[in-house]
């Protein structure tokens, strides 16, 4: 039976606990670390068929996640409802460090066409993670500093896919391999981009065009400025001993992709298809709406030491540093606002065997620092560098069939912002928690984590002020905002066997001071006004995933699976928090062999009417989709070939945590071909 799609351990205690009820090989690193909270692993298949243009859009099949698109080629995963500052997006462990969070229209960075494994941790993260991870975390686990020597002199593999809708072409190959007994090598390289995709009806919503009358022409059969173009490439180097092992990778990022939403041009003839965006040469078509143009250079460091001490087991060492630009151009040829972001992160990191009070664990200390500037018109966020110092620990006992958890981190956040000098904006933030596991028999567990967590007002909430051309409004930040503390509990529970798997979780999230952006209905320079302010809020919700075998033929099984997930929010003055995903249920039969994999999945997504003051209410979609997947295998190597449809209904779809949903649909039916060769 296909385990790896269902959640891979419910409030894990170890990655050991985690291989006894799913039978994979989690190469996390933090994995093991104490952290007992719901844990989620792309790999294989799964990743083969769940993987996009864009992070949010990989996950965004996992219960209790949604993809905050803003087009195709920039999509933030929403986790139970919270986004932005509070998902930190990683690459193998070390942030992002993009501008990803300054605003939904910004692309995250990392490339999930290179990934061997996507990990979503859902729920609290900020012990090992930082202060900032109050909604979870998601890590690309690249490979890109090689940790062992490969088994083979070279092993790799290499992809390509092709897309009907929107003429969309991918390919991304990796190697790795040996030189002599202590060196390992990596390089990967990928290449993507599409022009404008096609959509079932208009550009703007049902909702929207009722409240603008039909006095504006409408757009239809394709979505104006939808295009991408992106390419990178990267390299590492390792030394591997006996003992532990020392590397360094170097990788670059290019890419330009249109921005869609409420800034296009509406007045494109009913039916036109979208205009092919030129090669990507930095040769920008003549006519056309406002796009970025994105450079990203990044360096990544990394080693370990194993030791014999029985105190001591190992100290891990991580440091990445980032360079990134991107241009706005608001037509071709006219460069608008120029985002800088010049960043590191580094993390030192001990584990230790049972000699605190019989708890074994992992203890550390992270440093950041983050450059961030934005010149021209859509400056809407000052200058600004933001210095973070984290202390963490986390540890675990086991007593019999129960494992206790206990963890603590103390941040220390400073922001220094241009215009707000002599002015102290630092912050000390404290959290904690306390799990336990409980494995009442080999199938069954049981899991109880209670989180108390600060996370400090980033940049945006306190700075903004002025128009966000891209989203066409007018933000303002506050320079007063306090610390927002979350206590958060989360019950789990999970039963495998052979032939039956189920999980259910539980949460919920008491925010005090919680930070959000409220309509005030007011209009400055034409755009409405968003303001940054702080409310208490609780977030209650539930992900349930199962799966059941239901029949044995052909060699292999027929699975029935099952995903759900709704989340509710109760403010304490205002009515309703903006962009809250509706309810959404999944049911699917999966057939694989040795050979073969046939599955067809059916998506409901509930509608969602309890909007926010300015909000529009997003009508229900369902979706229907069909994965086809053929392997051989070639001494050694194997050969996948696949087919995936893609809303084969050509329904209106809208997912009610993006931006731009009531002017930028999801796409309409596409079918992607793929052939991907693993040697």
């Amino acid at each position: 039976m296909n385990k790896k799609y269902l959640l891979v351990a419910m409030f894990a205690a170890t990655s050991a606990q985690a291989e006894e009820l799913e039978e994979i090989v989690v190469t996390h690193p933090l994995a093991g670390d104490g952290v007992s909270q719901s844990i989620s692993i792309l790999e294989g298949n799964e990743l083969v068929e769940s993987v996009a243009a864009t992070l949010g859009e990989t996950v965004a099949g996992i219960a209790g996640i949604r993809n905050a698109s803003f087009g195709p080629a920039a999509g933030r995963p929403v986790i139970h409802g919270l986004s932005g500052p509070r998902i930190k997006t990683t690459q193998d462990r070390i942030d992002s460090l993009d501008v990803s969070v300054t605003s939904t229209d910004h692309a995250v960075t990392v490339e999930p066409f290179i990934a061997d494994q996507v990990v979503v941790l859902k729920g609290p993260s900020v012990l090992l993670y930082g202060s900032g991870a109050i909604g979870g975390v998601v890590d690309t686990v690249t490979g890109r500093v090689p940790r062992s020597l490969p088994e083979k002199p070279i092993d790799g593999r290499a992809e390509l896919r092709f897309t009907d809708n929107a003429d969309a072409q991918v390919g991304a190959v990796r190697l790795d391999g040996a030189a002599g007994e202590s060196i390992a090598w990596h390089v990967d390289a990928f290449s993507k981009d599409a022009e404008d995709y096609d959509i079932p009806g208009t550009t703007a919503s049902s909702a929207l065009i009722a409240t603008q009358g039909e006095e504006e022409e409408l757009v239809t059969g394709t979505l104006p400025n939808s295009f991408f173009d992106s390419q990178g490439v990267a390299g590492g180097l390792s030394w591997i001993g006996e003992n532990g092992f020392f590397g360094a990778s170097i990788s670059t990022t290019e890419g330009v992709y249109g921005l869609v939403g409420p800034g296009e041009d509406e007045e494109e003839e009913e039916g036109e298809e979208g205009e092919e965006f030129a090669e990507f040469e930095g040769e920008e078509e003549e006519e056309g709406g406002a796009f970025i143009d994105l450079e990203q250079v990044r360096f990544d460091l990394e080693g370990e030491l194993r030791l014999e001490s029985s105190f001591i087991n190992s100290i891990n060492f991580r440091f990445g540093f980032n360079d990134y630009e991107h241009t706005e151009f608001e037509a071709p040829g006219e460069a608008g606002t120029v985002f800088d972001n010049e960043a590191w992160e580094g993390r030192l990191q001990f584990t230790h065997g049972p000699a605190i009070l019989g708890f074994s664990g992992t203890s550390g200390i992270q440093l950041s620092d983050r450059d961030f500037s934005a010149i021209g018109e859509e400056a809407f966020v000052p200058p600004v560098d933001t210095q973070t110092v984290g202390t963490f620990w986390v540890g675990q006992r086991d007593f019999g069939k129960l494992s206790l958890e206990l963890g603590s981190r103390l941040d220390f956040v400073e922001h220094e912002a241009e215009g707000f000098e002599g002015e102290d904006f630092s912050f000390t933030n404290s959290s904690a928690s306390a799990g336990i596991v409980y494995q009442s028999t080999d199938q069954t567990q049981f899991s109880a984590l209670f989180d108390i967590t600060e996370r400090a007002p980033n940049p945006e909430e306190l700075f903004s002020n002025g128009p966000h051309i891209a989203t066409q409004t007018f933000d303002i930040g506050d320079p007063t905002l306090d610390e927002e503390t979350a206590f958060s509990l989360n019950l789990g529970w999970a039963y495998n066997t052979e032939t039956f798997n189920a999980s259910i979780s539980l949460y919920h999230n008491n925010f005090s001071d919680f930070i959000f952006q409220t309509n005030t209905l007011e209009i400055e320079d034409g755009f409405p006004v968003l303001q940054y302010v702080q409310e208490d809020a609780d977030f209650t919700g539930v992900d349930i995933q199962g799966g059941v075998q239901i029949a044995e033929v052909a060699g292999g099984g027929l699975d029935f699976l099952l995903t759900f997930d709704a989340v509710s929010v109760d403010l304490d003055k205002d009515d309703e928090l903006p962009r809250i995903p509706s309810e959404r249920l999944g049911l699917a039969l999966d057939f694989q062999n040795s050979g073969y994999q046939a599955k067809l999945s059916f998506t409901s997504q509930a509608s969602q009417d309890e909007v926010a003051v300015g909000e529009l209410p997003t009508e229900s979609y369902t979706d229907v989709s069909i994965f086809l997947n053929r392997k051989w295998d070639l001494n050694g190597s194997d050969l996948v070939v696949f087919l995936h449809g893609k809303n084969l209904g050509d329904e209106d779809q809208r997912e009610h945590v993006s931006f731009v949903k009531d002017f930028a649909p999801l796409p309409g039916r596409r079918i992607e071909a793929g052939v991907r060769f693993n040697f």
